[in-house]
């Protein structure tokens, strides 16, 4: 069975079991914090290369989710699954290592160094003393690191220090960092909060761009910018999942309005 007709409300495999064409598969995930709920049985599919857009408010359990989903988090019950590993029974750094990037609302990276400095730091490579101490950075190596900076638009900026970027292109670094360390699932918080509007629209495209070749999870709150992304859209409500759909049936749907949309 496929995760498409799984989302389309077939019968899901038996816990634990994989599903063919998923890269994530939450099913029945719950997390209990002192007798409050912020994941209430919460089940979520996403397949190879989809773009997915994460909507709620406040308090729906979005960061949990994410919490869930990279080890910080253990849930209280449910299935978490990439591929065939079993995310509940691994620790952050190996869920990392598996293939799973995650970026935070509040971009981080070393200021003093350069954009080029960055992206080399978070190159995939080996990490042990003497690898270290080896270490020189080889043409292969070069060149993913200037194709990274043209995919997210930092070519021109490749000697300038992080530190004096504007606020959208220090988003944009970090997402440059986490695409060298070549992961199969991508998870954004909050892109875009505090960017222009051509920041805004700049971020859309490249998220657009990246999603294919790996499978990116955005959580946002900006609609407008979720309707530049075209892409399946999951509402959130007290730990649950509301709605789910495309931007314009998440919007019209009127247990959506009621709890989030407000109109």
């Amino acid at each position: 069975m496929s995760a498409t007709e799984l989302a389309a409300g077939a019968p899901h495999p038996p816990r634990g079991q994989a599903v063919p064409d998923a890269v994530l598969y939450l099913d029945g995930v719950s997390v209990v914090f002192d007798g409050f709920r912020a994941l209430n049985n919460l089940s979520l599919i996403v397949e190879a290369g989809e773009l997915r857009a994460i909507i709620g408010p406040n308090g729906a359990g979005k960061t949990t989710m994410m919490d869930v989903i990279t080890g910080k988090t253990r849930p209280t019950a449910g299935v978490v699954r990439f591929h065939d590993h079993d995310l509940t029974r691994l620790d952050e750094a190996t869920i990392a290592n598996l293939g799973i990037g995650r970026k935070f609302q509040k971009p981080t990276m070393f200021d003093a160094l350069t954009v080029f400095e960055n992206l080399e730091l978070a190159l995939k490579a080996p990490r042990g003393p003497f690898s270290c101490l080896r270490w020189v950075l080889d043409r292969t190596s070069r060149q993913k690191i200037e194709s990274t900076m043209a995919e997210v638009g930092l070519t021109a900026r490749a000697h300038d220090r992080a530190g004096v970027l504007s606020h959208g292109q220090r988003q944009w670094l970090e997402i440059g960092m986490l695409l060298m360390q070549d992961p199969e699932l991508l998870l954004v918080d909050e892109p875009v909060a505090g960017m222009t509007d051509q920041e805004t629209e700049h971020t859309a495209a490249l998220l657009v761009r990246i999603a294919g070749a790996r499978s990116v999870v955005v959580v946002e709150h900006d609609l407008e910018f979720v309707r530049a992304l075209g892409s399946k859209v999951t509402v959130l409500c007290e730990g649950s999942m509301l709605s789910e759909g495309s931007i314009d049936h998440v919007q019209n749907d009127p247990r959506v309005i009621e709890v989030y949309l407000g109109r």
